[in-house]
């Protein structure tokens, strides 16, 4: 064996006679720059309306991928893949805020940069919607916090730094007041900076209303500050002397944070954009030239891995991704997937898969509309004036593709020649070999990553026990998800025959769907009646709930009512939250309840500060309870 020390000096005299230009790279240190909330509203994607100078600049020096996806259209979710490799649906952390336990040998992947000599540092944002969040970030990261950077390490070591800016979130671009948006955002632009309302290219799925135009240049605004902050970033690594050291990354955490983006799976809900550039010592890892554009499909399951095969560093089995850098990458993925499910009080289970050319979205509650209420949303005046617009008749096909109270079963895009779609060609003959394509992959999809979407909160809590959704989502006993997801496909069809049996399965989750199934059906289910009388009774509370909206729709609102009022004394606040969206949905019929919503919209305003569920229970009463009284909604 060549002795250690005879091989340092070694290394020691090649580095002292040979040129700069023949020494070996070392590990490349790697930077993510990212923004919240931002579709590729960029100049150097075209967008002519956009005043990104700086990240223009910075794409002429990168690569830039035209075919990026986040996994989901909402933080929590998205960032739980991006840290952990897998998927969020298989994990069980794909509703927002609903703090699940993972697996513990899951690490978070800077976890194996620290292990390989890497220094890892976050600055600021995890939300990485896990239940053990706190030790899991304290294992990935040497630092992470709001002073953390690369200038922490130790000289020489490598890094993998992250920065995230908030400047471009929803909260900014439509959810702040006026005041607040210039004291907090418009002040730090010139005034030549500014975007002019009046010029704004609204997307066809926008009515044009100086609201729409205020919001869009708004929108912009953001972008153009955020890029000021990014090209500081970048100014930071140029006075280290590390930019011919460091593999840069920028990309956003999902779609733009307005109206038809954050939360829908459409391409303004979950296609981002992403630059890399790579320095000169690192140009074997570039897919093309710097300037150049790459299509390759790119999905935020494949970013852990493609940094851990930059760095060098073995990828773990359990990783869904496939690396598309470095060492390790793979083929190009044919297909990229993505999830929709609660947000907030907003309830959802929505499926999609895009190849390069088409979008196919499964929506298992297609009873409920894309722009159903919520709390946090609706500060929007765009979202508020949209909602008005609908209620009135007054907006066009492509504006109530978001809009229309109920949404299609299945929606099918084709990107090439409808951009924003808009155009469903679910129903189109001459794509039914497309559709049916889609629809397979879509469904096996779900059956090979083991989506454990398909049971209600409390009914995963309950099978959960000591272990976690993504483990007993493997076991077919515990999680019956081919009978689950057959019962959920049948939501939405002419099925109450079929619904009615599925109601006295010995599974709660498949009771579960058939109740929702006769839901969606409203008065086109009466026959199911007695059944969904019988369901009050469910041990299940997610049934009993769900049979409660089913009878309301065939005008047994009495009955439904006293079963509501009852589920919001219950100690599960899963359970709590699902009765007060069904009595907000109500709208009048639900007045019976509303001392009792009044009552506990008090108690959630207290217990605020705990739960995560608490803050949904306000939004969903709050705006049941002034609905009711005819005031006006505070947020």
């Amino acid at each position: 064996m060549f002795p250690l020390v005879c091989w340092s000096i070694c290394v020691a005299f090649a580095a002292s006679v040979i040129s700069p230009a023949a020494e070996l790279p070392r590990k490349p240190n790697i930077l993510w720059i990212t923004a919240e909330d931002m579709s590729p509203n960029l100049g150097c994607y075209g967008d002519a309306y956009a005043r990104t100078p700086h990240l223009d600049r910075f794409a002429r020096q990168s690569v830039r991928y035209t075919q990026a996806f986040a996994t989901a259209p909402v933080c929590s979710p998205a960032r739980s893949t991006l840290i952990t490799g897998v998927y969020a649906t298989s994990l069980g952390t794909q509703r927002l805020r609903s703090e699940f336990p993972i697996p513990a040998h899951f690490k978070g992947f800077p976890a194996y940069l620290r292990a390989a000599g890497y220094f890892c540092s976050n600055n600021v944002k995890t939300d990485y919607n896990i239940a053990n969040e706190q030790e899991f970030i304290r294992e990935a990261w040497d630092e992470s916090s709001p002073k953390a950077h690369w200038r922490q390490r130790k000289p020489g070591q490598p890094f993998f730094s992250v920065f995230n800016i908030m400047t471009t979130h929803q909260s900014r671009t439509s959810v702040w007041p006026e005041q607040e948006f210039e004291r907090m955002i418009g002040q730090s632009l010139r005034p030549d900076e500014r975007q002019d309302p009046a010029q704004a290219p609204l997307p066809p799925f926008y009515p044009d209303t100086p609201a729409a135009r205020k919001t869009w240049a708004r929108y912009h605004d953001c972008i153009t500050a955020m890029d000021k902050e990014a090209a500081g970033l970048l100014r930071q690594l140029d006075e280290d002397g590390l930019a011919e050291d460091t593999i840069v990354f920028f990309y956003s955490d999902h779609g733009m944070g307005l109206p038809r983006g954050k939360r829908l799976l459409h391409d303004s809900g979950l296609r981002v954009p992403l630059l890399v550039r790579f320095p000169k010592k690192f140009q074997h890892f570039a897919p093309a030239a710097a300037g150049q554009t790459v299509d390759r499909l790119v999905s935020f399951v494949d970013f852990a891995p493609t940094v851990l095969s930059l760095a060098g560093v073995p990828i773990p089995i359990h990783m869904r991704g496939c690396a598309f850098l470095g060492s390790a990458a793979g083929k190009p993925r044919e297909y990229v997937h993505g999830a929709r499910d609660r947000v907030d009080e907003a309830f959802e289970l929505s499926r999609s898969v895009r190849d390069s050319r088409f979008l196919y979205i499964r929506n298992y509650m297609p009873h409920v509309s894309w722009n159903q209420p919520e709390g946090f949303s609706d500060a929007s005046e765009l979202r508020r004036e949209i909602t008005r617009l609908a209620q009135t008749g007054k907006l066009n096909a492509a504006q109530l593709t978001y809009a229309a109270p109920r949404k299609a079963l299945e929606e099918l895009y084709d990107s090439q020649t409808d951009p924003h779609q808009i155009q469903n060609l679910a129903d189109s003959t001459p794509h039914r070999g497309v559709l049916e394509r889609m629809r397979k992959l879509s469904h096996d999809w779900i059956l090979e990553t083991r989506d454990a979407g398909f049971l209600t909160e409390q009914e995963a809590w309950k099978r959960c026990g000591g272990s976690t959704p993504f483990e007993i989502a493997k076991n077919s006993r515990q999680y019956p998800l081919e009978r689950l997801l057959e019962a959920a496909e049948w939501v939405g069809r002419p099925a109450a025959s079929k619904q009615i049996r599925l109601l006295a399965d010995a599974d709660s989750g498949v009771r579960y769907w058939a109740a929702v199934g006769l839901h969606a059906s409203g008065n086109d289910a009466a026959s199911a009646r007695t059944a969904l009388l019988n369901a009050l009774r469910d041990e299940s509370s997610s049934v009993r709930i769900e049979a409660a909206a089913a009878l309301v729709e065939q005008g047994a609102t009495q009955t439904a009512v006293e079963l509501l009022t009852r589920e919001l004394r219950g100690r599960q606040l899963e359970s709590v939250l699902q009765a007060c969206r069904t009595l907000q949905l109500m709208g009048e019929k639900a007045r019976p309840a509303l001392p009792m919503m009044k009552e506990h919209l008090a108690a959630a305003r207290k217990s605020e500060g705990g739960h995560p569920h608490w803050l949904f229970i306000r939004f969903s009463l709050e705006a049941a309870v002034q609905q009711l009284e005819g005031g006006v909604s505070s947020f």
